[in-house]
């Protein structure tokens, strides 16, 4: 059970939280005892969302607390609101007086808003517990936070010690964790073994490119490969980001601890698929071997590439990775990168936009991100903006001409490396959040695991 969580049948003592909202805080007023209901009017309390008051006891303990929330039909009202509970309760444990309006995704926003980047700082941390409602369970909601803090330390951990030797080791620890098996291909072995594009990205780097290759389950179940961009550092190459494009990317390996995120989600369910994860981790650095604008590759599928933009890096080592997965004809790839600018001038920073050809796949993954308070979109794979892929020296370029569409044209570009597998999915997500709200601190962010996780658990178990 995560440390958030009481274990079933403790005998911790715990304080109740009661949630209100403005339509039902007349008939719970009336509820508490007199010695709350007199404190609560004399506070001034208002039972606006995110408002808090903590009730006094007879004894100069806590009764309990009070916590707003958004009325049951406000379109806008947040299912990860009482995760702020966890700023603002004192050390000690706590029990859901009432239903909150989900109580497995308030209990899930607890235990995520209990999460602190601690590997550098010392902070000061008060003990949180948290009684789970009857209804939730424990171990699926442990493995989800677990999965989730996972990724935000691997995001948060800066270059110096996140570059591709740590992230394989990373990688390493959780196949031995979970009894799968790990081969890494590393360096100049890229080349032998069929990875022009990884090589030719991570060259440059005095950290060895690397293509870390996990497989976990059955081989008889349903093959579903996930595929995660380990960019662990991204200048732009010699096409250089300006210093406001570089001061975040430590951040650019976050589709590889997603999927790592989500792998120990799945191996720790025990979910009944055969599972490969691939991850092309690199360091996109300059030096004087490093891949040059108008050099062109030829892919592991066969297909040239003229670079158009060395800062387009992420599609490049993917497409070997897709590539080399494609060919086990599985049910389902899945891949994940911080890929593009232009999703973030689409759709922000909270809402990664998805692309994939299945219509079902796409419904299925969009109810399940409502359910999962997973926020997705998707867009299209618009067939006609192909064309502004095409390179006059190769089969395609790695950046489109025109310079609009950018996330669309990517995802095109991807899609020219997966023709066998039954579906495959592609999430342009952001792995950060800018400021911090219920259940999602400042920092790193798992983002469109747990809605892939519970599509894939309720089509495999």
């Amino acid at each position: 059970m995560h440390p958030a969580f009481l274990p079933r049948g403790h005998a911790v003592p715990t304080v109740p939280v009661t949630f209100v909202t403005s339509g039902t805080w007349r008939e719970q007023r009336d509820h508490l005892d007199a010695r709350s209901r007199a404190f609560a009017e004399a506070s001034g309390f208002e039972p606006k969302a995110g408002r808090h008051l903590l009730l006094p006891g007879a004894e100069g303990g806590l009764a309990g607390a009070l916590f707003g929330l958004e009325g049951a039909d406000d379109p806008s009202k947040d299912p990860f609101r009482p995760g702020a509970l966890v700023g603002v309760l004192p050390a000690g444990a706590y029990r859901f007086a009432n239903p909150p309006h989900d109580s497995r995704l308030a209990a899930l926003a607890f235990g995520l808003g209990c999460y602190r980047f601690t590997r550098y700082r010392k902070q000061d941390e008060k003990e949180l517990k948290l009684e789970l409602p009857g209804n939730v369970d424990g171990d699926d909601l442990t493995r989800i936070v677990d999965g989730v803090c996972l990724a935000r330390d691997l995001i948060n951990t800066p270059a110096n010690d996140m570059g591709p030797v740590e992230l394989e080791e990373a990688a390493r620890t959780l196949a031995g964790r979970h009894g799968a098996q790990l081969r890494s291909i590393v360096g100049d072995d890229l080349i032998t073994e069929g990875f022009p594009l990884v090589h030719a990205v991570g060259r440059a780097a005095a950290r060895a490119p690397r293509l870390i290759d996990i497989s976990w389950g059955d081989p008889g179940h349903p093959k579903v490969t996930l595929v995660g961009k380990g960019v662990c550092f991204d200048t732009g190459g010699l096409d250089i980001k300006p210093e406001s494009g570089m001061l975040n990317m430590k951040k650019d390996m976050g589709g590889a601890a997603t999927m790592l995120g989500l792998a120990h989600m799945l191996m720790d369910r025990g979910a009944k698929l055969r599972l490969r994860v691939l991850i092309p981790a690199v360091e996109n650095a300059i030096s004087g071997s490093a891949f040059r604008p108008r050099d062109v590759y030829r892919s592991r599928k066969g297909l040239t590439v003229e670079i158009g933009n060395t800062d387009a890096e992420g599609r490049l080592i993917l497409a070997d990775a897709l590539a080399l997965a494609d060919e086990e004809q599985p049910e389902l790839i899945a891949d994940m990168a911080t890929l593009t600018g232009a999703a973030r001038v689409a759709l922000g920073a909270d809402l990664p936009p998805f692309y994939t050809d299945d219509d079902q796949f796409a419904a299925d993954l969009a109810r399940y991100a409502t359910a999962e308070n997973d926020p997705l979109w998707r867009m299209p794979l618009w067939r006609p903006y192909d064309a502004l892929l095409d390179s006059k020296v190769a089969d395609l370029n790695n950046v489109s001409s025109g310079g609009f569409a950018g996330s669309i044209t990517a995802a095109l570009f991807l899609r020219r490396f997966v023709s066998a597998a039954k579906a495959w999915l592609h999430v342009d997500i952001f792995a950060w959040n800018q400021a911090s709200k219920p259940g999602r601190p400042e920092g790193a962010e798992c983002q469109a695991a747990r809605a892939l996780y519970a599509l894939l658990v309720a089509r495999y178990g």
